[in-house]
């Protein structure tokens, strides 16, 4: 359940990613146009980070890393970082899904990663929010 597209020998397009994702493929194309629309990112595909991660799509603004989405059956996960301050902006207004996933960041400065499963239509919602939170904001802080 939740396999990602480990053969590194094989460069996916960003349809067969989609694919992979079964029941969440439209979410997955819908996330990374919006990304690109909404806030100018260029997305790449890529294989970063080792292989358990395996093939996504990296999102950059002025080559600053907004986030990751990796591709993964019947689902996609988002990879990013945001300091305290920016999770503390929208945490109430997530679901108990998405704050766990927030209590739980993996800690680094001020703030911290979180590896966020999108597996529904509520998923998708919380991690537009944090999304928008990070972009909005990249060109003011550091990561």
């Amino acid at each position: 359940m939740y396999e990602r597209m480990l053969n590194k020998q094989v460069i996916p397009t960003v349809e067969e990613l989609a694919a992979h994702c079964s029941e969440n493929a439209e979410r997955f194309l819908l996330i990374n146009d919006w990304l690109t629309a909404a806030f100018h990112t260029e997305q790449k595909v890529v294989f970063p980070y080792g292989n358990k991660y395996g093939w996504g799509i990296g999102h950059y603004k002025k080559k600053k890393l907004m986030c990751n989405i990796f591709a993964e059956a019947g689902a996609f996960t988002v990879m990013m970082r945001l300091t305290d301050a920016q999770y503390e902006t929208v945490y109430e207004s997530l679901k108990k899904y998405t704050r766990e996933h927030i209590d739980n960041k993996y800690p680094c400065g001020d703030g911290g990663w979180i590896h966020y499963r999108v597996t529904c239509q509520e998923h998708y919602e919380d991690i537009k929010k944090l999304l928008e939170v990070k972009c909005c904001n990249s060109s003011a802080m550091q990561n």
